[in-house]
């Protein structure tokens, strides 16, 4: 697989954009273009994951703490971890979910 993620990044005016990158048995990787102002709840995932900020600014809160979302960050995330974002400005990112 080759894929230039800089050209998959684009933005909605409101909400979430999720492009699925890769798929199998093993791993899941999704690509998330969050606009300006966007939040997304507390919610937990049954996997262990990792999500890479590519661009953007954010905050991503991990079981109480804060983590700023900037361009290279890596955030490790325990399967069933309780967590939480909003986008300060556009900001696309990484989730990868292993099985």
């Amino acid at each position: 697989m080759n894929t230039n993620l800089k050209n998959q990044i684009e933005y909605p005016k409101k909400g979430i954009i999720s492009k699925e990158i890769l798929k199998d048995e093993k791993i899941d990787i999704t690509l998330f273009c969050m606009a300006k102002g966007t939040e997304m709840s507390e919610h937990t995932s049954t996997k262990e994951g990792i999500i890479h900020v590519l661009e953007g600014n954010g905050v991503f809160n991990l079981e109480g703490e804060n983590i700023i979302m900037k361009e290279g960050v890596l955030i490790n995330m325990k399967e069933n971890a309780v967590h939480s974002l909003k986008a300060i400005e556009n900001t696309s990112f990484l989730l990868t979910l292993i099985r």
